[in-house]
């Protein structure tokens, strides 16, 4: 009984926490947003024209909040230490620190992709926002998914291309036990759209995944390698 009280009080502190800290993250993410509208407001012109300037003003503001958004987010989780913990198998009843850290890092990441993940996935401010956040990301890499997650567990080598909605995370819960670990990916590897990369997953270069393809977790893809089904197999 004292076991589960404590968890249950982890569990509602880490709630907590996480909702306090998204409040300041997209409180300072939107400030650029609330000055500009205080300022055009003092602007000594004509409703309608303060309007149409207001409008016109939507996108880049909507930008510079986007990026504010990314940077807070992934320097808040640094310095916080929430991350997913690598290489575990922990059951989520329990509400240990790693699992809640685990669920706080998840929750951050969920933000981002929501609301700035459309505008910059596939674009290099997409990869900077990755590593920042943790993951090991190299040159001319191409992520045009929002399905990536656990980014303290990527790594991504040069030329790397993921399609869209492919699936990539280092984590999977498998009968309330949470599984944790690593995917890596050689130089050039391209993973198809729709396809579903299992953690453990380690690709050699030039791997190729076909669409809609599924690399069971802890499979090893070897280099040169062409791969599609459900189970993936070689085909050549």
């Amino acid at each position: 009984m004292m076991a589960t009280s404590r968890g249950t009080a982890r569990f509602l502190w880490a709630a907590v926490s996480v909702v306090f800290v998204e409040t300041i993250i997209t409180g300072l993410a939107l400030a650029p947003a609330v000055l500009f509208i205080h300022w055009q407001s003092t602007w000594p012109l004509s409703t309608w024209i303060r309007l149409t300037l207001a409008s016109l003003a939507f996108a880049p503001v909507y930008l510079v909040c986007a990026i504010s958004l990314m940077a807070y987010s992934a320097l808040a989780t640094r310095a916080l230490g929430w991350r997913t913990p690598a290489d575990v198998a922990l059951p989520l009843r329990d509400f240990s620190w790693p699992v809640l850290d685990w669920g706080r890092y998840l929750m951050t990441i969920h933000v981002v992709r929501v609301f700035a993940g459309p505008a910059f996935r596939s674009t290099t401010i997409w990869n900077w926002y990755m590593r920042l956040n943790g993951a090991r990301v190299g040159r001319d890499v191409w992520v045009n998914s929002l399905s990536l997650m656990d980014h303290n567990l990527l790594e991504f080598a040069d030329g790397v291309v993921i399609g869209s909605d492919a699936h990539v995370s280092g984590h999977v819960v498998e009968h309330g036990i949470l599984k944790t670990a690593p995917v890596r990916l050689g130089r050039n590897t391209l993973i198809g759209i729709g396809s579903v990369i299992g953690i453990g997953v380690e690709s050699g270069d030039g791997v190729q995944v076909g669409a809609l393809s599924v690399v069971p977790k802890f499979a090893t893809l070897d280099a040169g390698g062409v791969y599609v089904g459900v189970p993936v197999v070689r085909l050549h």
